[in-house]
């Protein structure tokens, strides 16, 4: 049993990611299959699968390197609410992560979205973590 799923989803990306898998297996809930749609469609993860067990399930997520230096797309992936010190930020005051290079996922009242699209419908929310 673990108290932050979020950050052992993270750390289980951050981890594969150093040691050079292509594939690394997480325990699913719906708040994570949101976050990985999103790493997808911004280019970040090169596919996932959803694996349904009758108990939790799992997602699979297969990672991106580089073609030629063999480096992981994903530089940094870092949590930035906790369960001891929330972050909620308003539409206006969501972070720009590399100054627009990376991402913010936040978790809204419109559901799971990248800070770009919580600016566009005017949302905000708790900003769960940073993607570079």
């Amino acid at each position: 049993m673990y108290t932050d799923p979020i950050a052992d989803y993270l750390t289980r990306i951050r981890n594969a990611n150093r040691a050079g898998h292509r594939v690394v297996e997480i325990p699913a809930s719906n708040l994570k299959k949101e976050m990985t749609k999103i790493l997808f469609d911004q280019g970040f993860i090169l596919s996932y699968k959803f694996e349904d067990d009758k108990v939790q399930g799992k997602i699979k997520i297969a990672l991106k390197y580089d073609k030629l230096t063999k480096e992981p797309v994903i530089k940094k992936i870092q949590r930035a609410s906790k369960p001891g010190l929330r972050r909620y930020a308003g539409s206006k005051d969501l972070p720009r992560v590399l100054n627009g290079l990376g991402i913010a996922i936040v978790s809204t009242s419109h559901g799971v979205m990248t800070d770009k699209q919580a600016r566009q419908e005017n949302v905000g929310g708790e900003v769960l973590c940073y993607v570079y």
